[in-house]
């Protein structure tokens, strides 16, 4: 039984016009209902509706267009585990702040000052410089934690909530002005955690260049030429990246991208052979020679991330590229289900090796590691991991902590195993040997207690 709520206005004319709203529950079943003709209706799924779970401060940009100015670049991360980048100015943001003091007087403390829990936003200045901008970031990014941490009937309310989301001019803002290009500046991780002590000074955004044609399949894509030049907003880890090439803005492929100094990725770790647990998300069926065939809900280990966001994992002793957004850390039985809601409509990015007509500026290419090398460099690690653990089970501390000299075998061990491997208990000395070798104190004593036990006789 699915439950509706039925909203019907009726609008009746005498000297004066009155609107009555009345709501009521309707219960549907598989069959089909109607609404009285005299009722003009919306019907709302009783659903809990998306919220803003986390606002990220990425940095700020400067504009020249219409006139000189400045937005903040948020980045909105939703309960329905989207996340869309937004910009505002300070203004916007201050008018949003003055309109939830007015909407929670309460919480506001302008009853009992006692009483409040809305952070506080200084008022914007007149005039906005680069150095006022960058000095509020931290403000900023306080107060957007503080915001969406608030109870819910605030936090969650619908004009908070329509304040985050995305503008038409987000996706799409006017035409720059052609001789001056948007400067961004991005802000340090320091101040993303929090920690305002340590802010360094704004952050150009890295250029990459465009190796290929890249024709967008979805509204939140870009296309991208050939040879165009992008600054990297956001480098995500499933090889989707957001990217800004003059005024569009969107995600992009990794593979189809490359850094202007050369080939090489300072940012790319090198392989891991220990392996990192992770469990599959979705199915995916291998289409290229070093790709892996999993199913959904299968534990693996990744043993190399790459950026582009296909991570070499290994299943035994087999290993493959499998793609990351497949993937979700074992153990997290919540976080494994978010990660399968995520995945609906997404697709892994294309890999460089598909791509056509590839041209890079860089005469030496990538090397990367064959699969047989990665199995090989696998194997290797873990035949010397077995090697070292044998060599700590029969190493003498365990031989030591081992008071009753009694080994750990299981019970299934028969009694001639049990002799064989215990260890060998050394004779008693004989009293020479004790005599030759221990202090001459002893040697006194031994010497008085035999000369007693001769006389006594």
């Amino acid at each position: 039984m699915l439950m509706v709520l039925c909203t019907h206005t009726h609008t009746h004319t005498h000297t004066h016009t009155h609107t009555h709203t009345h709501t009521q529950y309707i219960s549907l079943s598989t069959a089909a209902f109607t609404l009285s003709s005299d009722s003009v209706g919306r019907l709302y799924l009783v659903m809990e509706e998306i919220y803003v779970r986390h606002v990220e401060l990425l940095g700020f940009e400067k504009r020249d267009f219409p006139s000189q100015h400045y937005v903040y670049m948020l980045m909105v991360k939703w309960s329905d585990l989207t996340e869309k980048l937004i910009y505002r100015t300070y203004p916007e943001m201050h008018t949003l702040h003055k309109s939830l003091k007015e909407m929670f007087p309460i919480e506001a403390g302008q009853i009992e000052r006692k009483d409040r829990i809305i952070p506080s936003l200084p008022a914007p200045r007149w005039v906005d410089t680069q150095k006022s901008t960058e000095t509020r970031q931290s403000t900023l990014a306080d107060y957007c934690r503080s915001l969406v941490n608030l109870p819910p009937h605030i936090s969650r309310c619908k004009h908070l909530t329509n304040f985050f989301k995305v503008r038409p001019e987000d996706e799409n803002p006017s035409a720059p002005n052609t001789l001056k290009r948007n400067e961004t500046f991005v802000v340090s991780r320091e101040l993303n955690r929090g920690n305002a002590s340590d802010i360094s000074g704004p952050i150009i955004l890295d250029s990459y260049r465009v190796i290929a044609d890249f024709t967008k399949t979805s509204k939140h894509e870009i296309n991208l030429h050939t040879g165009d030049l992008v600054e990297i907003v956001e480098k995500n880890q499933n090889g989707w990246w957001f990217c800004q090439c003059e005024f569009k803005r969107g995600w992009v492929p990794a593979s189809y991208l490359e850094p202007l100094d050369n080939p090489e990725e300072a940012e790319e770790a090198e392989p891991n052979y220990e392996g990192e647990l992770y469990m599959t998300t979705d199915v995916y069926k291998a289409e290229q020679e070093d790709e892996i065939s999993l199913e959904v809900g299968e534990t693996i280990e990744v043993i190399h991330k790459l950026l582009d966001g296909w991570w070499v994992v290994r299943k035994g002793e087999e290993t493959g590229h499998f793609p990351s957004m497949f993937l979700q850390r074992a153990g997290n039985k919540e976080q494994y289900e978010a990660g399968r809601t995520k995945l609906k409509g997404q697709k892994p990015p294309p890999r460089r090796s598909t791509i056509r007509n590839a041209k890079s500026i860089h005469n030496k290419s990538r090397q990367r590691l064959s699969q047989d090398a990665y199995r090989r460099n696998s194997r290797r690690y873990l035949q010397e991991k077995g090697r070292n653990s044998k060599i700590v089970a029969k190493s003498p501390l365990r031989e030591r902590k081992n008071q009753n000299n009694i080994p750990k075998v299981s019970d299934s061990s028969s009694e001639g195993e049990l002799k064989r491997e215990a260890p060998v208990i050394p004779p008693r000395p004989s009293p020479e040997l004790i005599l030759e070798r221990c202090t001459v104190n002893t040697r006194k004593k031994v010497s008085i207690h035999k000369s007693r036990s001769s006389s006594g006789s």
